[in-house]
């Protein structure tokens, strides 16, 4: 493969992985916890929305907050997955090309 075709390949790869994270980027991640915390994450990372049930606020406070941390820690972790797969898919490396 000469320079130029390698350099054109590059480029269509960087285009596909730019319109593939634009696209994570909207999608949503949903983690439920316990019942009580449901917690939406967009794929760039933006928290989109907390619901904690009624019932969940009357009982340990610390309980609530370890179950909102969990799930946002649990969305973060499917977006991670989500970011490996694309990379994964356009360039056979799971770290990607620095973008």
């Amino acid at each position: 493969m000469n320079m130029q075709a390698m350099l054109m390949q590059a480029q269509r790869i960087q285009r596909e992985l730019q319109k593939a994270k634009a696209e994570l980027g909207s999608k949503e991640f949903t983690i439920e916890k316990g019942g009580a915390v449901k917690v939406t994450v967009l794929g760039n990372k933006t928290i989109k929305g907390i619901n904690i049930e009624d019932a969940a606020l009357k009982e340990d406070k610390e309980m609530v907050q370890d179950m909102i941390t969990l799930a946002i820690n649990e969305a973060f972790e499917e977006i991670k997955k989500a970011e490996e797969e694309i990379n994964l898919r356009l360039t056979g490396r799971k770290e990607g090309l620095g973008m």
